[in-house]
């Protein structure tokens, strides 16, 4: 095989393979339980439709049990309900109740129906076929009415329907083995018996069994409570020339099923019978798709799903394939609504789906091959970049944002460590501020001993680089200060560190020797950087940035000018900025021993804390749960302590260092405003 053409049918090895697995599955039936459940969502989208034939359900609910008393009724009101019915002169009566033992309450109970129904003369009685598994062989037990009751019967039907494995029914048989004999199903002899009445209809059809055309869920044909058939509330005339089916609808005769359009066993047998009958006179049966076109659509997608990713890669591909499955869905119920026709479309979808997933796993472990092979040459911060779009790493001269962070005092620190805690002390500290950089889409050139170097708005643009390289200077302090925390607690050394940042144009791109290639940038705006950082202390700042990186950031965060610095190298001096915390104090506060109480906008969670101090801007607290972040909004109910009135207002938690945070108010109505007010006043006067 030419050397192109196989390496293209190895990335297509994940289609192929996910095709033989589909159509195993479809050839195996496991997935028809699945395919079920999407017969059931085409039902539902189509929606319930009207019944054509005349039929009417008698039902022996609730209210009839109530009415009559205890169930079962004596036979004698079976007759007498039959008898009422026949002089309505129906096409045909079906009683899907099995009367397979004589009555309790004697031969003349039996007689009684049994003459009603030798009179009504189109009578069909239910039987059924019921098997049990005994461990090794299958019990097959047999249900007839009794010989007196069945003797005037115009048939003897079973009333047995079919559950699809997942336990729903959705299709009947035409015919059930009772014993060594056959016997026409219950809605068979039913229609029969319409037909030689009068009634047009369709053939019935040459199959085995029929996928019923659900016309709705319980009740889509007309329910008339036995009780009141008995009674003489419904006269005979209302059931001429119908088709007329008696039996139980309520949940503790357990005569319940699950079905298209009523999940859960909420479908009395006795109106499956009439969906089936319906089905039968109106020729609409659902007509089965061959399974094998099931496993052959499946087949093509899961190579075609494969084959998208190899030429489009996984984004792209995912729309198109998601593209194709709305085709292949829509499709199954254009052609389930306007044809009756029922294709299975699960196999295809997992087709797609397994062909798109095992080719872009295949494609990830490919990657990943390329990027040990390719690891000698680049550094891991830009391998994923290199393997996926290597053009974007060629070098050129851009904008960029630099960032350049470092720990004060480091060497007096090293001196205080073993090495082995210095190191460890490293790596716990640089894998936080890591996270950090990640955070607001920055990427970490390099390292350079306690040193950490950011870039942003390479490789890729990003329009607000400036402001989240001080977004991540802003947080370097708060998670520092947690790193510090715990190094003090075991060594006892306090972690500082300052941060430089500066906004200009540099090359970037990967460089270095023919051994080694990293990806870096070069330039005045670098050095800038690095100097910008090397200064903090003296200023007695945490954050410097240049006056490029000031004009592109305005207005979103608090900075002191500082002056100017000339930078080695250059004749021009550069104005620089201070960036402070957002949480600085811009109103007077005071000391208060106070509780209050937040409650969380988004959830109504309520937390008690305790509070600290108090100003017009807003709050400190102890005691805030860990779940309670930085930009949560809350409602703040503050009271005690001296305050001549309870606050109650909107706010935001706008910091959180070392178990205290700070709640900024959104805005003080002006009473809550005053008390605050004359509290910070009295407080610091006194």
């Amino acid at each position: 095989m030419a050397g192109p053409a196989w390496q293209t049918l190895k990335k297509l090895f994940g289609g192929i393979g996910a095709a033989a697995l589909v159509v195993g599955l479809v050839v195996y039936g496991s997935l028809e339980p699945l395919e079920g459940w999407s017969l059931s969502r085409l039902y539902d989208l189509r929606g319930p439709r009207e019944p054509t034939a005349p039929i009417a359900i008698v039902t022996i609910d609730e209210s009839s049990i109530n009415e009559l008393g205890q169930w079962p009724f004596p036979r004698a009101l079976h007759g007498q309900v039959i008898q009422r019915i026949s002089e309505g002169k129906p096409l045909a009566i079906g009683v899907d109740l099995i009367f397979d033992a004589p009555s309790p309450r004697g031969p003349d109970d039996d007689m009684v129906l049994s003459e009603s129904i030798a009179l009504a003369g189109n009578v069909v009685l239910g039987a059924s076929r019921t098997e049990d598994f005994q461990g090794f062989y299958i019990r097959e037990s047999l249900n007839f009415p009794t010989p007196e009751i069945r003797r005037g019967a115009a048939g003897v039907a079973p009333v047995n329907v079919i559950k699809d494995p997942d336990g729903y029914v959705r299709r009947v048989p035409l015919a059930v083995r009772l014993g060594d004999e056959p016997f026409d199903a219950f809605d068979v002899q039913l229609v029969r018996l319409a037909v030689k009445a009068g009634l047009p209809a369709a053939p019935l059809p040459a199959t085995p069994d029929i996928l019923v055309n659900f016309r709705g869920g319980p009740m889509t044909f007309p329910w008339v409570p036995f009780y009141r058939v008995l009674n003489g509330e419904i006269p005979p005339a209302a059931f001429k020339d119908k088709i007329v089916l008696i039996g139980p609808t309520s949940e503790v005769m357990h005569d319940l099923f699950a079905t298209p359009f009523a999940g859960a066993d909420t479908m009395p047998g006795v109106e499956i019978h009439a969906n089936a009958i319906d089905t039968y006179i109106a020729g609409d049966r659902l007509r089965e798709a061959p399974v094998w076109t099931s496993w052959a659509l499946a087949a093509l997608t899961a190579v075609a799903a494969a084959a998208l990713v190899v030429r489009l890669h996984a984004v792209r591909a995912l729309l198109v394939v998601a593209l194709l499955w709305v085709a292949i869905a829509g499709s199954v119920f254009w052609i389930f609504y306007l044809g009756g026709v029922w294709f299975r479309g699960i196999a295809p979808t997992i087709g797609l789906v397994l062909g798109y997933g095992a080719t872009v796993v295949e494609s990830y472990i490919r990657e990943q091959r390329e990027k040990r092979r390719l690891s000698q040459f680049f550094s891991p911060n830009v391998l994923t970049h290199v393997v996926r779009q290597k053009d974007a790493m060629k070098s050129s001269r851009r904008l960029v944002t630099v960032l350049f962070s470092d720990i004060r005092g480091f060497t007096s620190i090293s001196e205080k460590l073993q090495p082995e805690q210095v190191a460890e002390m490293l790596q716990e500290y640089l894998t936080e501020l890591t996270e950090v950089v990640f955070k607001h889409g920055g990427t970490v050139d390099k390292y350079i001993g306690d040193c950490i170097m950011a870039l942003y708005n390479v490789p890729f643009g990003d329009p607000n680089h400036a402001a989240n390289a001080i977004r991540t200077g802003l947080d370097f302090q708060e998670k520092t200060l947690e790193v510090s925390k715990r190094w003090e607690e075991r060594v006892g050394v306090k972690i500082r560190n300052g941060v430089g940042v500066n906004t200009g144009e540099a090359v970037v791109g990967t460089m270095g020797s023919r051994q080694r290639l990293e990806y870096t940038a070069i330039g005045d705006t670098i050095n800038l950087g690095a100097r910008l950082e090397s200064i903090t202390k003296e200023y007695g700042a945490s954050i410097i940035i240049s006056e490029f990186t000031y004009e592109l950031v305005k207005g979103q965060f608090m900075v002191r000018e500082l002056g100017a610095v000339t930078v080695k190298g250059k004749t021009q001096p550069v104005r620089i900025y201070a960036v402070l915390p957002s949480d600085l104090r811009q109103h007077a506060r005071a000391v208060i021993d106070a509780g209050a109480v937040l409650t969380a906008t988004d959830d109504e969670q309520q937390v008690g804390v305790h509070v600290r101090d108090v100003s017009e801007g807003g709050i400190a607290i102890e005691g805030l749960p860990e779940g309670w972040a930085k930009g949560k909004a809350v409602q703040i109910r503050c009271e005690g302590g001296g305050l001549p009135k309870p606050v109650v207002t909107d706010g935001t938690i706008v910091w959180r260092r070392d178990g205290v945070a700070g709640v900024a108010f959104a805005a003080l109505p002006s009473d809550a405003l005053a008390a605050v007010s004359d509290y910070v006043a009295k407080r610091r006067s006194g």
